[in-house]
């Protein structure tokens, strides 16, 4: 049944693992963020319970995603790294909850750098957008930066 589409691997492991499943990928179209604070939010490791960050989901009014800040810092967004365009180069912030495996790769590749980004930096730039394991450079949601509330 996976020899047809896109699929993902799901391993729910603790001490060992408990389960894998191949779920199959749907790319969701987002056009807007919302900015959400948290400062009490971790999220060094991906979790199966991700009731904390559905919620913090839930408050994204009429907007398709989150950018949560912590901290008084971008981070991420519900199940993405994010980058920002300023014209001439990609750049992702230097506080992800998560570090994920794409954005570790287009940085060591030098694809795109790394920098402190507020919200009030969010002038700097002209576009965001969301990269996964599943969306690199070229796949990525993108949307200009006014469609970030």
């Amino acid at each position: 049944e996976c020899r047809t589409g896109l699929f993902r691997c799901r391993v729910i492991y603790s001490r060992t693992i408990e389960k894998t499943e191949f779920l199959q990928h749907e790319y969701r179209q987002i056009q807007s963020l919302k900015l959400v604070e948290d400062n009490k939010i971790d999220y060094r490791f991906k979790f199966a319970n991700r009731q904390y960050l559905e919620e913090l989901f839930s408050r994204r009014g009429d907007c398709d995603d989150i950018l949560i800040v912590k901290n008084g810092c971008i981070t991420d967004s519900l199940t993405a790294n994010v980058v920002f365009y300023d014209g001439s180069r990609w750049w992702t912030p230097d506080t992800p909850l998560l570090v994920g495996t794409q954005r570790a790769k287009l940085l060591d590749e030098g694809k795109i750098a790394m920098c402190r980004i507020t919200p009030s930096d969010l002038k700097k730039y002209k576009k965001a957008g969301l990269i996964n394991a599943m969306q690199n450079l070229e796949e990525m949601p993108v949307m200009g930066i006014e469609k970030i509330q």
